[in-house]
């Protein structure tokens, strides 16, 4: 798939990354720049709805999935840090409006249009990340929905090879859930350490400086293992790495204030 030559992006930032995480953002502003993306942050965004779909509430997350195609169906692209939101928009939206003659059309135009960040810049933009630099050695942890839902596996690590010193290490059960599963983790929480308890060991066990994911729950939940076990591995969302925002200067996840 070809991408017009300098396309309008929204970037719809999510809810962690925007409370918790801020300059993932700014790391995807600038990653899309470089690709010749023209990028806004419509103020109109809101929750994508995924947490009350979840939770069994899907007349709330159909308003909320309204309101986001509302703020956003006048891009080129829709582009997400998040695999997790991502799949919500791309197959949750067509499902939750199917129904509504006014909204049905709006929300498979809007699904067609939007994409995980790593795949978008791989696969529609044919990004290559030039002058990079981390010498460090890297695992990579394949979040469920990203994998599962939109088939983000090798456009990540495509990417991530491209940054001179940086070693890829394979860690053990990648695609395993970390247990954070959104509301799952909270629901179910003994199963939920269990869980992050064995993808931890597994982190550990690669010797890697960094652990890198692409959705910001996946990472909050694996960072707080590793600090609890007293892991020195840093966690970082891949886009920082391939921004540049991931050296021994920048706090990794987990390490702000």
């Amino acid at each position: 798939m070809s991408a017009p030559s300098h396309p309008t992006v929204g970037l719809f930032v999510t809810c962690l990354v925007d409370a918790m995480r801020p300059q993932i953002g700014f790391a995807a502003i600038r990653l899309l720049e470089e690709a010749g993306c023209r990028v806004e942050v419509p103020p109109a965004q809101t929750c994508c709805g995924q947490p009350a779909l979840n939770s069994g509430d899907a007349a709330d997350s159909a308003v909320l999935a309204r309101r986001t195609i509302a703020a956003f169906e006048g891009f080129d692209y829709v582009v997400l840090p998040s695999g997790s939101c991502a799949g919500t928009m791309v197959h949750a939206y067509p499902e939750l409006l199917a129904d509504d003659p006014a909204w049905a059309a709006r929300a498979r135009a809007m699904a067609a249009k939007t994409h995980e960040i790593t795949s978008f810049l791989a696969d529609v933009m044919r990004f290559e990340p030039r002058g990079r630099r981390l010498d460090a050695s890297a695992t990579y942890h394949d979040s469920c929905a990203g994998l599962r839902e939109l088939g983000v596996a090798a456009q990540p690590r495509r990417l991530l090879a491209q940054v001179e010193g940086l070693q890829l290490r394979a860690l053990e059960g990648n695609d395993v859930c970390c247990g954070f599963g959104g509301t799952f983790c909270v629901k179910y929480s003994d199963i939920s350490n269990a869980i992050v308890g064995e993808k931890a060991e597994a982190i550990e066990k690669t010797g890697a400086d960094l652990l890198l994911a692409g959705d910001l729950g996946c990472l909050m939940n694996m960072a707080g293992k590793l600090h609890r076990r007293g892991a020195k591995t840093r966690c970082f969302h891949t886009i920082e790495v391939l921004a540049g925002r991931a050296g021994a200067g920048e706090p990794a996840i987990g390490e702000e204030g």
